[in-house]
């Protein structure tokens, strides 16, 4: 700052911001006031403050140097103007000719054309834009980087006022849609399936500022360091007390967590705007703002999860500076909660009482989400994605979470609350039923035996192996465990999961699929190149055939993990037989690596491969002599089959895996194994679903894999069906030229009895 320089400067100007702040008169008048002493503290013709209104608009509300006429005149639309611009990509923007920015936006009203240059911050609060803050100079001025973080933490005092509700009321944002008492159906993203009823809490962490403006900034640091040393104890006491983390990724997701809690450049940020005059909870929330605005930017849905985790920990350090910690449990007024949040790290949906809990409702969220997956280990239904869920609810409303069908109802009317009270009621009657069917073998009526196995991906969904009676693991996908650590595992972290992994099963068989991840399975420290279409890009056996040591080394675990056990290992996203060949070389080097050793092999090994691309089908003479196993993973054979991208809402249903190419293909798959002597099995989710997995069998698949939940209903329509009659029915269907045979199949499923 030109006029008095350094961290001194920005002090200064932060208490006569103070004064004017706690001064009298209305807010209009306080602004007015702010926006003069700002231009004249940055040498700055102008100052201009515009304040988000409904519709998305942004409007002039005070100035200082522009034409005082233009105030409550002048709007610019989101991402209109340069104005616009800085709302739409939330992050300073400072430039010395802003006349040729192509964003530029003339307004005759403000007689703003005289001005050459022009640096602006977004006003952010609670991760939102709620304004924009611009100085502007007649000369071509280049604003300093010190400049712009000196406007930005006036933003951060700026956002209090505007955010009080004073200048704009907040019943101008409120959606209008569902407020009041009436009933309301929302859409959303089911990240754990299932059916919960309650009442709605609404997760609005206490984030309080009574002052913004430090008095003593050695002070505010002390406070700092010692809140954060109060947070680190009660995380440690959390990990020593959380028994659903007493194995693998629930224990890394948390001690990953509590790593960010102590995360170098994220505390040196806040005590640097604790340096320039903030208080130690306003450092911590300007922080935190500016980090929840810069994620809009970032397109990696796992960088984005793990990003989260530090709203989280910025939530839970201003609670210690505010010497108020409370378990969230002490709130809860309810028997049957349903727990609404915009978004939640994994830590805070342990303070709330799992004996109460019986559902989430998130408005962002991702499968990938630390917080999912708690709630996935705690079996708690939970709906993603639900545009502003927290609008539309107010706290005790009666709510249904139907995960299952991806909705969710707000004050449901009684005969909603009625169909779903009996749907309930029927679905614990089901799940009664399956479990009674968990001693009992998955034959048909005619005597076909079925092997059922679940995927899984934590050690946690090992639990679900003896619970469900299934056979063993199908697909144990590697890569989950990557995706919950904050880095890339070493050999020894690598091998302790898979040995615990094997321990768990005994004597039951695991699958291990060696790393798939690329395409919309990234990790959050290691990026590749997404490429136009990832899903088609360097991805899986690509990425680990090109760095061959990272796949040598999960190999080498597997390996010993498996001594004197039985290994079995699946390569995924194979076009070719090169690329195997390639892949069982690598295997066969560490293999020949622990015998030079004198290291305990595995008792039995079994190496294959994943069919998923359809280039195989014509490679599999060559293919099936190398390979012990087959496994189809069925999800990305139907993407690239009809080259229909799944991840697509316009393309999810238009493509039906019933159809009569999709089943051709997978019966060329049954005879071909079947003649080389092959097992061959299907991991995909066809396989959970029982009308599919019907198909599945009458085309003559006898294993399949799928989520543990599934067992019980999958096995319930093996042990209602006659599979030699339907592989009969099958091959007069097949030639058929219909775009898909499901009417068919449950016409013939509803004649025959058979449970789906």
């Amino acid at each position: 700052m030109p006029q008095s320089g350094g961290l001194t400067g920005s002090r200064l100007l932060l208490r006569r911001l103070r004064d004017v702040m706690a001064g009298g008169g209305s807010a209009q008048d306080r602004l007015n006031k702010v926006v003069t002493i700002i231009a004249a503290d940055m040498v700055a013709e102008v100052c201009s403050a515009y304040v988000r209104r409904a519709g998305d608009v942004l409007e002039l509300f005070a100035t200082e140097g522009l034409k005082r006429e233009a105030v409550h005149k002048t709007r610019l639309r989101i991402g209109e103007g340069l104005v616009g611009h800085i709302a739409a990509h939330p992050r300073p923007l400072a430039l010395s000719d802003a006349q040729s920015h192509p964003n530029f936006a003339y307004r005759p009203e403000t007689g703003e054309e005289v001005y050459q240059s022009l640096m602006g911050v977004p006003i952010l609060h609670g991760g939102r834009v709620v304004g924009v803050l611009v100085v502007q100079n007649r000369t071509r001025r280049h604003y300093a980087e010190e400049e712009a973080e000196a406007l930005e933490t006036v933003a951060m005092v700026l956002a209090e006022l505007v955010a009080s509700g004073e200048l704009v009321s907040p019943d101008e944002m409120r959606p209008i849609e569902g407020i009041g008492l009436l009933p309301l159906r929302l859409e959303g993203v089911a990240l754990h399936k299932g059916l919960a009823t309650g009442q709605a809490v609404l997760h609005e962490p206490r984030i309080l500022l009574s002052q913004t403006v430090a008095e003593d900034p050695r002070q505010e640091l002390e406070r700092f360091r010692a809140a954060v040393a109060g947070m680190h104890n009660a995380l440690d006491d959390m990990l020593a007390a959380s028994d659903i983390a007493d194995g693998g990724e629930h224990r890394d997701i948390l001690e990953s967590y509590r790593m960010f809690a102590a995360d170098r450049g994220w505390l040196g940020r806040i005590a640097e705007a604790i340096n320039s005059g903030l208080t130690a909870e306003a450092a911590v929330l300007k922080v935190k703002n500016d980090t929840r605005a810069r994620m809009g930017q970032i397109v990696d849905p796992y960088l984005r999860e793990r990003l989260l985790d530090l709203d989280d920990l910025a939530n839970r350090l201003i609670q210690h500076l505010a010497g108020d910690v409370i378990s969230q449990s002490a709130d809860l007024l309810f028997n049957d909660v349903v727990l609404f949040a915009r978004t939640m790290g994994p830590a805070e949906l342990l303070d709330y009482d799992r004996d109460r809990l019986r559902g989430l409702v998130l408005e962002e969220g991702s499968p990938t989400a630390h917080v999912a997956i708690v709630a996935r280990a705690l079996d708690i239904p939970v709906l993603g994605r639900v545009p502003n869920a927290l609008s539309y609810v107010e706290s005790g409303d009666g709510v249904i979470v139907d995960a299952d069908h991806e909705q969710l109802f707000i004050r449901p009317a009684e005969d909603i609350q009625q169909i779903y009270s009996e749907s309930m009621q029927v679905r614990a009657q089901r799940q009664a039923a399956f479990v009674a069917t968990r001693g009992l073998p998955a034959d048909s009526r005619d005597g076909v035996r079925i092997s059922l196995n679940i995927n899984a991906g934590l050690l946690i969904d090992m639990l679900h192996l003896a619970e469900s009676g299934a056979d063993g693991v199908g697909l144990y996908r590697t890569e989950i465990h990557f995706m919950a650590r904050h880095a890339f595992p070493d050999v020894a972290a690598q091998t302790d999961l898979y040995r615990k992994t094997l321990e768990q099963a005994g004597d039951r068989p695991v699958v291990f699929r060696t790393l798939d991840i690329g395409g919309d399975k990234l990790l959050p420290y290691w990026r590749g190149t997404g490429g136009e279409n990832p899903a088609m890009g360097w991805r899986a056996i690509r990425i680990a055939l090109d760095r061959p040591a990272m796949l040598r080394q999960q190999l080498r675990a597997m390996i010993t993990a498996a001594a004197g056990r039985s290994l079995n290992i699946m390569f995924p996203m194979i076009a070719d037989v090169p690329e195997f060949d390639a892949a069982r070389r690598l295997f066969e080097i560490e293999l020949d690596r622990a015998r030079r050793l004198g290291a305990v092999l595995p008792a039995d090994i079994k190496v294959g491969i994943m069919f998923e691309i359809p280039a195989l089908a014509w490679q599999l003479p060559l293919l099936l002599p190398r390979v012990d196993f087959v496994s189809i993973g069925s999800n990305d054979l139907r993407q690239f089959l009809f080259a229909s991208d799944r991840g697509n809402p316009q393309m999810s249903d238009r493509y039906d895996v019933l159809s009569p190419p999709m089943l051709g293909l997978l019966a060329e798959l049954v005879r071909a194994c079947g003649a080389a002597g092959v097992p061959l099995s299907l991991c995909g989710e066809m396989a959970g679903q029982p009308l599919e997995a019907m198909a599945l069998i009458g085309l003559g698949f006898r294993s399949l894999s799928m989520s543990p939940s599934s067992i019980g209903p999958i096995k319930t329509m093996i042990r209602s069906l006659e599979a030699d009659p339907l592989r009969r029915y099958l091959d007069r269907l097949l030639p058929q030229p219909v775009p898909s045979l499901r009417r068919q199949l449950r016409a013939y499923a509803q004649d025959h009895g058979v449970a789906i």
